[in-house]
């Protein structure tokens, strides 16, 4: 039993065979999958998406920094507002936010101030938060500092920094590390880094599908079945047992998404 709490499901990678992408996440002990929006053209597909699967698949809303567009990101954020204020809002999570200044630096400031408006939305709503760190660690920490007191906890995805940068993310409090395909990569630093500092109690399980696929599918489409294999990497880490891994990362998001209505 496991959920995954990032996955990108709804997008075209997944369109000649989303139906049978679910199936083998369920059958390989998916109880939830936690969906982020990107912008707000995908915003759509995400939505029914989560229709097709009620109390199994999730929405977030966010816009992701790399996304912003060239005019009107207020525009674009009033609207997302307006969806998060409505009586029914489905919504268990303000994500997918953050910085990311792998490719381009010129929109850091845009970036910066975007994630700030949407961190408030999730301390206002009591929401928690998914966040997106490229090349960004120092903002990040920065922007949410002020806000630290009222938020309502979150992940800090695909999490792949150092030891040091995991002690400071961990500082806040209801946060966790949100762990995929990386930790099974030959190169990969992250194990060292968990066994070294970050408690079994502060992870979560995400696949990020489609990207970062664990070893052996490397450079392949991922899907939210494939957290297996991360469940058995960090089974090694923590010196612990695959069960034990997904008892505990199944505890942890459900305390951070706290909303979520589960069919167990």
């Amino acid at each position: 039993m496991y959920i995954d709490t990032h996955t990108h499901i709804y997008t075209e990678e997944f369109d000649d065979d989303r139906d049978e992408v679910v199936a083998r996440a369920k059958e390989a002990g998916a109880v939830a999958l936690l969906l982020p929006a990107i912008d707000e053209a995908s915003l759509p597909r995400l939505l029914n998406t989560c229709k097709r699967w009620p109390c199994f698949c999730f929405p977030m809303l966010g816009l992701h920094p790399t996304e912003l567009p060239e005019k009107d990101v207020e525009s674009v954020l009033a609207r997302f507002e307006h969806l998060l204020d409505a009586q029914d809002s489905p919504f268990v999570a303000i994500g997918e936010v953050g910085v990311d200044l792998y490719w381009d630096t010129s929109r850091r400031d845009e970036q910066i101030r975007a994630f700030h408006r949407q961190a408030e939305w999730a301390a206002a709503k009591g929401l928690p938060l998914s966040i997106h760190c490229r090349n960004a660690h120092r903002e990040i920490v920065d922007t949410l500092k002020p806000l630290r007191e009222g938020l309502h906890g979150g992940v800090f995805h695909c999490f792949g920094g150092t030891a040091d940068e995991a002690r400071e993310l961990l500082g806040f409090n209801d946060f966790c590390l949100g762990i995929g395909g990386v930790v099974t990569f030959k190169k990969s630093t992250l194990p060292q880094v968990l066994h070294e500092c970050v408690p079994l109690d502060r992870i979560v399980l995400e696949s990020d599908a489609p990207y970062l696929a664990p070893t052996p599918f490397r450079g392949k489409r991922n899907e939210p079945a494939y957290i297996a294999l991360v469940v058995q990497k960090l089974a090694e880490v923590y010196q612990t047992t695959p069960e034990e891994i997904e008892n505990q990362t199944t505890a942890n998001a459900r305390r951070v998404f706290s909303s979520l209505t589960i069919d167990d």
